[in-house]
């Protein structure tokens, strides 16, 4: 601490934003469907292991889990669970427009839409590989 208490101090960051994320999936061809119905949005790129879609600026890469070890060796990646470890949430301007919108685009929301005691109106769903997706205003 410098003592000068009620400055704030500006911190440098390398980390200036995500520039990609990957998610491991078993079966790319149903994935990549539901994300291109689901999400509205164009392949960006794709090869026989793996299919980018861009959100904004973060690409969002579906990668086949046999193709996952190389990635990331010497780690091994993990064997799909039923258990969530994260979700990923997109800010939409109506929750429940946009729930509207998914179940018409054939999608099961987990949740929602419902207000949130942090002050947020939320739902969720899960995509094919068991990654949530939460949609928030």
């Amino acid at each position: 601490m410098d003592g000068n208490a009620g400055e704030a101090t500006k911190l440098e960051t390398w980390a200036k934003n995500i520039f990609a994320v990957t998610l491991f999936v078993k079966d790319l061809d149903v994935t990549k469907e539901f994300y291109k119905r689901v999400f509205s949005l164009p392949i960006d790129y794709e090869d026989a292991d793996s299919a980018v879609f861009k959100f904004g600026a973060t690409m969002i890469n579906l990668l086949k889990i046999s193709a996952a070890d190389e990635l990331v060796e010497p780690a091994k990646a993990a064997t799909s669970t039923d258990e969530s470890h994260f979700v990923f949430t997109i800010v939409v301007d109506d929750v429940d427009a946009m729930c509207a919108e998914l179940r018409q685009r054939g999608v099961t929301l987990l949740n929602g839409p419902m207000d949130r005691p942090w002050g947020i109106r939320t739902a969720s769903f899960k995509d094919p590989a068991g990654y949530i997706w939460e949609i928030a205003k």
